[in-house]
């Protein structure tokens, strides 16, 4: 019969960047799991089929067909929020995520942007542990930024579990769930920003006389360069922004314009619209 420690419910570009990063990592507690420990759900043939043979995992279609004796350490509820419900009605009815005679049972893990753990924690069986996490689409080259937050039955070894694990796919922070809208806004939602600055940039160096894909091309580095740059030395974002800005220069020329038309405003404008989404997205 099937076991596992993990299930993935989820077989999507996230559910497949997690699993994929877990098994790719040689970082604790990561570096422990292996394909065999693995059963993702995912409802479409194709993409069942897809992950038994590119990773060795197996995989059922609904969270129903999985037998009772699979008893999973960890269920990553790797859903989109408008599924969610419908996924843990199924769950609560399936014997593989009960508590055991001994009263153990898994614990959960929710990727869903908006979903408090109050709120998926009261269609779980009851008393099981939670713990919600807020990643990145870097997520999907080891280069993630996931805010972390426990639920009310959730321990904090169990908090501080999760967060290992995907810090093995990048980096991870355990915050207090009052402030996930915020992560959601920065970090969440923050890669569409970032893509958004390098089409900006190449698009206003094609403007001025460069070959579009030469402009893309050095926007994306430049993007790379500085966060490196930042992350490897001693320097803060202040400090980098300073050191490329001599007096009377090019660099404090295009600050101040870009200031002048409301740069700063218009990625506070940003956030705040996101956070006050995040805030709807929860109430529905």
């Amino acid at each position: 019969m099937m076991s596992a420690k993990f299930v993935i419910v989820g077989g999507g570009k996230m559910g497949e960047a997690i699993l994929s990063g877990w098994l790719a990592s040689d970082a604790a507690p990561a570096d422990s799991i292996e394909a065999a420990d693995i059963v993702a759900v995912d409802p479409t043939p194709e993409r069942r089929a897809y992950l038994e043979g590119t990773y060795g995992i197996a995989c059922v279609a609904d969270v129903a067909d999985l037998p009772a004796d699979c008893k999973p350490d960890v269920v990553v509820l790797a859903v989109k929020p408008q599924v969610m419900m419908g996924v843990l009605e199924s769950i609560a009815h399936t014997p593989a995520f009960q508590e055991s005679d001994d009263g153990a049972g898994p614990l959960f893990v929710s990727i869903a942007a908006g979903l408090t753990t109050e709120r998926i924690a009261a269609a779980l069986p009851q008393g099981a542990p939670l713990v919600r996490v807020m990643p990145n689409m870097p997520l999907m080259v080891g280069a993630g930024a996931s805010g972390v937050c426990g639920g009310a039955k959730a321990t904090s070894d169990q908090v501080q579990y999760v967060a290992d694990l995907f810090g093995c796919l990048g980096r991870a922070v355990v915050v207090d769930e009052s402030h996930m809208d915020a992560v959601c806004a920065v970090s969440g939602s923050g890669p569409a920003y970032v893509a958004a600055l390098v089409e900006h940039l190449r698009d206003a160096g094609a403007a001025q006389g460069l070959d579009p894909e030469l402009a893309e091309v050095l926007a994306l580095q430049t993007v790379l360069g500085t966060a490196r740059l930042i992350d490897e030395t001693a320097l803060t974002p202040q400090t980098a922004r300073e050191a490329v800005c001599s007096p009377g220069g090019t660099t404090l020329a295009a600050l101040d314009a870009m200031n002048e038309q409301g740069f700063s405003q218009v990625i506070d404008a940003g956030v705040a619209a996101a956070v006050q989404r995040s805030k709807e997205l929860a109430a529905m």
